[in-house]
């Protein structure tokens, strides 16, 4: 595989050079054949194409340059072909808040960890971006990664989200917005200033139901390359990373354009 790489840029790297020394170029489509050179052949080839890197540096950068771009476009298509694979289970809300428009163009769905200062960061931006996009429907996985205190707190959460939709709102802002060490303890004392019965919240969150779901969400996000939080999936475009309001805008209108 590495041989025919290398072919393939000398090929490449030959046509240009063959147009500045002013030697026939080969025509189109044909190739040129470095198996068939003779050893001086190969030498005084590698010379000459050595040569014109040294006079001409810039080619370097700019052939890596459209490598990685070929690359990364290479890697948002397969990253876009896992997405529309899953997406009937990155859209399911029987254990997921729906927020936002539910008749959006797009939905964007997040992996978050109330345990996540990055998360605590993306959660206004979220909010701003249902604020200022009314077409946005939002699909919040609960995908606790940080140890103990965030699995508790996050099936605590979807249990108080299979309990009372209406009132899952509040308890995210509340985990969400909390700043310090949010223990086990800390989430289940949010939970019931809020209203929340903890005898029955504790019991739903324990339960074989909510500790499947857990992993269904982990076995989903390894098989999308989920690997960290806040992660979206905006259409069928992995975001990672918590953006400002500009750039999770842009990612939307983008995965907006790519459905039209």
């Amino acid at each position: 595989m590495i041989r025919s790489a290398m072919r393939a840029w000398s090929g490449a790297i030959a046509l240009v050079l063959l147009a500045f020394v002013g030697a026939p170029a080969p025509a189109l489509g044909q190739t040129i054949d470095y198996d068939s050179m003779t050893p001086a052949e190969r030498e005084a080839f590698g010379d000459s194409i050595r040569s014109y890197l040294l006079d001409n540096p810039g080619v370097i950068r700019e052939a890596i340059e459209a490598l990685q771009a070929q690359q990364e476009s290479a890697e948002r298509l397969a990253e876009s072909s896992r997405v529309r694979q899953y997406m009937a289970a990155l859209h399911d809300t029987t254990y997921h808040w729906e927020g936002g428009n539910p008749d959006g163009d797009i939905t964007m769905v997040e992996f978050a960890d109330y345990r996540c200062a990055f998360c605590k960061r993306a959660h206004p931006v979220v909010k701003e971006v249902l604020e200022r996009d009314d077409r946005v429907r939002l699909i919040v996985r609960e995908y606790p990664i940080l140890g103990p205190d965030s699995v508790a707190a996050g099936r605590m959460a979807m249990a108080a989200f299979r309990l009372d939709p209406a009132r899952y709102p509040a308890l995210n802002d509340e985990l969400m917005l909390f700043q310090g060490d949010l223990t086990e303890t800390i989430a289940y004392r949010i939970a019931g200033q809020l209203g929340f019965d903890i005898a029955e919240l504790k019991e739903l969150a324990n339960s074989p139901e909510i500790v499947e779901e857990i992993e269904k969400t982990y076995r989903l996000a390894d098989a999308l390359g989920v690997r960290g939080t806040p992660t979206f999936i905006v259409g069928d475009r992995i975001v990672r990373g918590a953006l400002p309001i500009d750039g999770l805008l842009a990612e939307i209108e983008a995965a907006r354009r790519a459905t039209n």
